[in-house]
């Protein structure tokens, strides 16, 4: 009979190395060929350390108690392990061999605002160069061969709700509110008007819920609404612009004033969109709209997958070694045809590594036009881009595919194990962060296990 309380797992105990669980060795043995990786090649950390180097003007001395190497390492445990900020702290707070793979003292553990204002410090630009030197590095020594590379694209969705116009002006008038809400307790005759959110709430609530009725009598019910909502925002964001012009500063009050005028632009958008559509009955294109006042960096993305026909992010573009490293990847601010990347893949490669690929592997949608395809293979000697269904007939290029499909099982990977699915961060430039710290952990997983 099992007893109810039994002291089983004892700290400390373990000494010998050869004692421990065989799945702690192996965890074990993953940290400690990730740090002679990162011996071995010490450009990554000075790479790191010119980013960190801005930090001592926002963290009130806390950088000077962390090394640049200290803090590198800190974020791969959090990438690593696919924790957040405040988990992350903690788990190496508790754990004394990831405070030694740290680099931290014992007694001195990270804080985890000075982890996030680590990862925000290092650039996209940054992550890409540390990416290249780690590959450098593993063709120097042997481990990888990027001869013969294959490619796909996926869609990293931001974090963002299913945009539809009544939300997003609600989303433009309960930021309004709020952003006033906070002047007024400030001073308040600096806002004699106040907002009704509950009626506009109301408003939205009553088009979401029937915007998809069949009946005709909803329907008419919905468009008044709609219509009411949109002229009630209106009004909302014109006394905006006049408050911004007539204003007069206070030191309480400049960071909700810059926080207006940050949002301004993307709230005049999501007014214009939906007065052009409800209002004046318009077909307003895709290029004109915003899809969160949050993220207005946001693109509409259909890729004709059956269970997501269509996706809210930005498009990027991988290309994979047989290893299972990542040699280079694109980050798409500006969403692209598939078609119209191939050239560039090959581009980013010769400008990485000094030559093109000898072979290349690709699905159907990297098909270019039939000049820039017969251009590209006399420049490369492998090339296998299937144009129809009936070209996987040929024996080498079914085979090809069949090497091409290993890079939809590390797309899975990022997604799962490095939280890729959907990026958290705020802003184009820490979007492009995440995956560049993202793809960084990958590969070095990718080389410690094949070293291990």
């Amino acid at each position: 009979m099992r007893q109810k309380s039994e002291n089983i797992f004892q700290f400390g105990l373990f000494e010998n190395e050869n004692a421990l669980p065989k799945i702690v060795r192996k965890y074990r043995a993953e940290y400690r060929e990730i740090n002679d990786i990162l011996a071995k090649t010490p450009k990554i950390v000075g790479l790191a350390h010119k980013d960190f180097e801005t930090l001592g003007k926002s963290t009130a001395g806390r950088i000077s108690s962390f090394s640049s190497e200290s803090l590198l390492r800190a974020l791969i445990v959090k990438q690593k392990e696919g924790l957040d900020y405040r988990e992350a702290c903690i788990r190496i707070s508790e754990s004394e061999f990831l405070q030694d793979f740290c680099m931290f003292s014992r007694k001195n553990s990270i804080d985890y605002t000075l982890l996030c204002k680590s990862f925000c410090a290092i650039s996209p630009q940054t992550w890409e160069l540390i990416n290249q030197s780690l590959a450098n590095q593993s063709i120097k020594n042997e481990s990888i061969k990027v001869d013969v590379i294959r490619t796909d694209s996926t869609v990293v969705e931001t974090n963002i709700h299913w945009p539809t116009d009544s939300s997003l002006l609600w989303d433009v008038y309960r930021v309004i509110d709020r952003i006033f809400g906070k002047i007024r307790e400030i001073d308040s005759a600096t806002v004699p008007f106040r907002f009704h959110h509950k009626k506009l709430k109301n408003l939205h609530i009553f088009v979401t819920r029937y915007a998809s009725s069949k009946s005709k009598k909803r329907q008419r019910q919905v468009n008044g609404k709609m219509k009411k909502l949109i002229n009630r925002v209106e009004t909302a964001v014109t006394k905006v612009s006049i408050f911004l012009d007539v204003v007069t500063r206070s030191t309480e009050m400049i960071p909700l004033i810059e926080e207006l005028k940050k949002l301004m632009p993307s709230m005049n958008k999501v007014v214009s969109c939906a007065h052009r559509r409800w209002v004046n009955g318009e077909k307003v294109p895709v290029e004109d709209k915003v899809f969160s006042i949050f993220e207005p960096h946001t693109e509409l993305i259909k890729r004709g997958r059956r269970d997501k026909p269509v996706e809210f992010g930005h498009k990027i573009v991988l290309n994979q070694s047989k290893e299972k490293f990542i040699t280079g990847y694109q980050v798409l601010e500006h969403k692209l045809d598939d078609s119209a990347l191939l050239e560039s893949v090959i581009e980013q490669h010769e400008d990485q590594f000094g030559k093109k690929p000898t072979g290349l592997v690709a699905d159907r949608g990297f098909c270019p036009d039939n000049d820039t395809l017969a251009e590209l293979c006399d420049e490369i000697e492998f090339l296998e881009i299937p144009r129809c269904n009936r070209d996987f007939a040929d024996a080498i290029l079914s085979s090809a595919q069949q090497f091409r499909a290993g890079i939809e099982g590390s797309i899975s990977c990022l997604k799962r194990a490095s939280r890729l699915s959907r990026c958290f961060f705020k802003g184009f430039r820490n979007f492009s962060s995440a995956v560049g710290s993202a793809i960084f952990c990958h590969n070095l997983m990718v080389l410690s296990r094949k070293l291990g």
